[in-house]
Order: structure tokens, then C-alpha cells, then sequence
């Protein structure tokens, strides 16, 4: 039996490799089929649509963009959704509201599909070498059959109890993540300003006790200027807006996510959301320089 990937973005199409590279029989769909020719190149099958994958594969992993391309993908609100879920498990691996992923699982579960949801923790790079970290959530039984084909893109899965256990979790991460990213960049743009060695600056935190993977990584490029994207910042700018909603929902204090929230809407509004987060650079030195400050993006609040 075939597994789907469905979703071959910057992320998805180094998950999928991995997955085809490790011998999973994989057939796959990317709405821009340019997309799909490294996959093919590595063994997989190349449906016409999303309806062959789901024809010709028992597990169909979705690494979509939003909610709205899950929705398309799956023809839900329309009668073909049970037709391609039933009897099928659906592994939700892309980044979209708890509530959605919730109602998601009860429809497919309502038309005799299964559910899981698994985001990942890491950007291209980790992708590229299946060093990711994925979180799971939903059925036990689900799970158990989801996590072994995770093997190739993860290097480690945590169970996260019932959906959106997972989501959730994935948040928690992220809130680390965007806050530190945009505290490294802060700091690079503080000790440029000053005239600092920047080049010290990075040798002095690779010594000390903040280094980490993800400084190792972003401080180069802050130090390079290369604004490659292994994480868009309008992606993080989307992560940092579902984060806020879910904070707003459960009446929790993230003063700063907030700032963040606002600084990536900045960076996105000044065209660089292409761009990788550490573009948020961009929109401190707009400040800086007492450029004006595009209409920022306002925190999210959830509807009375």
C-alpha cells in the first residue's frame, strides 16, 4: 500500500524526500507539479490530483499551508470529502488553528476515516537531514500506526494525548522559538549600531551557555545578511497570529509574543515575508532609522 504526501513546499518537499529516499512506496501531488520532479527523480508516483493519492494510498500525509488548502485538498463541504477519507488516515502535519484541527477529526472520523495530528518542530535545514521533532495527537491506535513512517523525517516523535494536543504543544514551542530568534536578531542589530565586531559577537555566544542549534544557525546569516528562507517570515508572522488567538481564547498574558506579533507584521508589510525570519532584522532598522512604520499588524482578540 502506497503513503500520500500531498503538500511539497519548503518544508513538505524535503519531508517527502526523505520519506522516498528511505524506500516508502510514496505517491504524491503538489498543486505546482514542477514541485514533484525531485520526488520522482527519488522513485515516487506522481498522481493528476489529490483523488488519485487518496485511490491509490491507505495513509495520505497533508503538508498544506493553511486551512483553507486542507479544506480544497480534501473536497471538504462537498460529497467528495467522504469518499476520500473513509477508510483512510489522514496525518495532519501542516500548522493551523486547534479549533480547525479539532473539527477536523470529528469529520473525518464521522466518515469512517482516522486522524492524526503531527507538526514538526524545525525549519528547512532539519527537514533536509530528518532531523525534525514531531508531535502526535489523536487515537492511540492511530498513532501507534502513524509514528513508524515518521521515522525518516523525525528523529524523535512525542505523543501529545487527543487532538489538539499536538497544535498546542507545537505552540508552546514556537512562542520559544519566535521570542528567541527575534531576541538573537535584536542583539546583532544592537552591537552592529555600536560598531561591534559582529564576528565577535557570534564567537562570544557560540562559547557561552545561550548557544544553541538554532543560534548556531541564525547567526550566521545575521552575520552574513543572507536572507535565505529556511523559516518565511510569513510563515512565522502566521504561526505568531495563530499563537496570539490561542492566548486571547484562554486569556493568557504574551506580552512578548505581542511585540513580535507586531514586528513580523512590519518585516511582511515591508515586502520581506519571502524572506527567512531573521528579515526581522528589517523592520528594527526601519525603526532605527526613523523610517515610518507600515499600519502594523494588529494582535489578534477572539470574537465576544
Amino acid at each position: 500500500m502506497y503513503v500520500g504526501f500531498i503538500g511539497l513546499g519548503v518544508m513538505g518537499q524535503p519531508m517527502a524526500l526523505g520519506l522516498a529516499r528511505a524506500g516508502t512506496p510514496l505517491v504524491v501531488f503538489n498543486r505546482t507539479p514542477a514541485r514533484c520532479e525531485p520526488l520522482r527523480t527519488a522513485g515516487a508516483q506522481v498522481a493528476a490530483d489529490p483523488a488519485e493519492v487518496f485511490e491509490r494510498a491507505g495513509t495520505v500525509i497533508l503538508m498544506l499551508a493553511d486551512e483553507s488548502a486542507v479544506d480544497t485538498v480534501l473536497g471538504r463541504g462537498t460529497p467528495k470529502f467522504a469518499a476520500r477519507v473513509a477508510a483512510h488516515t489522514v496525518v495532519h502535519m501542516g500548522t493551523t488553528s486547534a479549533e480547525y484541527s479539532a473539527g477536523l477529526q470529528d469529520d473525518i472520523r464521522a466518515a469512517g476515516g482516522r486522524y492524526v495530528e503531527a507538526p514538526v518542530s524545525g525549519s528547512r535545514v532539519p527537514a533536509e537531514q530528518g532531523q525534525l521533532v514531531g508531535m502526535l495527537a489523536g487515537d492511540e491506535d492511530a498513532v501507534a500506526a502513524v509514528r513508524p513512517l515518521l521515522a525518516p523525517m523525525c528523529r524523535e516523535t512525542f505523543g501529545c494525548g487527543a487532538v489538539p494536543g499536538a497544535l498546542l504543544m507545537k505552540f508552546s514551542v514556537n512562542l520559544f522559538l519566535i521570542t528567541m530568534v527575534t531576541g538573537l536578531t535584536e542583539a546583532f542589530h544592537f552591537a552592529d549600531r555600536h560598531g561591534l565586531d559582529q564576528r565577535l559577537l557570534r564567537d562570544v555566544l557560540d562559547a557561552g551557555p545561550m548557544a544553541s542549534a538554532v543560534s548556531r544557525v541564525k547567526a550566521p546569516k545575521l552575520l552574513a545578511r543572507d536572507f535565505t528562507v529556511q523559516a518565511a517570515a510569513a510563515d512565522v508572522l502566521k504561526n505568531n497570529r495563530l499563537i496570539a488567538e490561542a492566548a486571547r481564547k484562554a486569556d493568557l498574558a504574551s506580552p512578548l509574543l505581542d511585540i513580535c506579533h507586531t514586528l513580523y507584521g512590519e518585516a511582511v508589510e515591508q515586502g520581506h515575508g519571502g524572506e527567512d525570519m531573521v528579515a526581522v532584522l528589517r523592520a528594527l532598522e526601519a525603526r532605527t532609522d526613523g523610517a515610518s512604520v507600515p499600519n502594523a499588524v494588529s494582535v489578534p482578540t477572539p470574537p465576544a
